[in-house]
């Protein structure tokens, strides 16, 4: 058997291997891909670390390491990958250092973020983040990792390298402990 690059225009013979070749340079789609995902992913590493810089750095980890891999990851999902990557550098980091230092500057000149309506949606998320800030390092991450991107019991046990029993049991927790912070918090800001 041989192996016939086929175009649009063109069959592969009978017993011959059609290879299609898109024309697209891997690093252009790295490229484009790198551009349309910094945003999120920086949202992402900011509510893992809470800290802007830190979170810049995580992202430049994250795309140097998918680039790396792009090979591998640019035909399935390198969103996926690139996330992976965010949430493991974030542990060695927080294994590395054990120590965490917070700041209240959730904003970042990295990519878009969504424009409130309105003063009143603009104090609610600032409540949240607030409220989620305040969340022991674990419990944000299984926060973040299951609520924010949606993420299973399973794939985030498996993201953060810890069981499902765990990520059930903080994820409870960390639900309540917000619940009451964010309670408490909007009784102080009421008139």
């Amino acid at each position: 058997m041989s192996e016939v690059a086929v175009g649009r225009e063109t069959q592969p013979r009978s017993g011959e291997i059609a290879v299609i070749r898109s024309g697209v340079d891997p690093v252009a789609d790295f490229t484009a891909f790198a551009q349309t995902s910094t945003p999120a992913l920086y949202r992402i590493a900011y509510l893992l670390c809470g800290d802007p810089h830190r979170a810049q750095d995580l992202v430049q980890l994250a795309l140097e390491r998918t680039f790396k891999a792009w090979g591998k990851v640019g035909d399935g999902d390198p969103f996926a990958y690139a996330r992976r990557v965010l949430a493991t550098a974030r542990i060695d980091t927080w294994r590395r250092t054990r120590r965490e230092v917070l700041t209240d500057d959730p904003g970042s000149n990295l990519g878009e973020r969504s424009t409130p309506a309105s003063d009143v949606e603009l104090a609610e998320r600032d409540r949240l983040v607030r409220a989620l800030m305040a969340l022991s390092v674990k419990q944000r991450r299984v926060v973040v990792l299951r609520y924010l991107l949606d993420r299973s019991e399973s794939d985030t046990a498996a993201e953060l390298g810890i069981s499902a029993g765990t990520v059930k049991s903080t994820a409870s927790r960390a639900l309540a402990r917000l619940r009451a912070l964010v309670a408490t918090d909007g009784e102080g800001s009421r008139p």
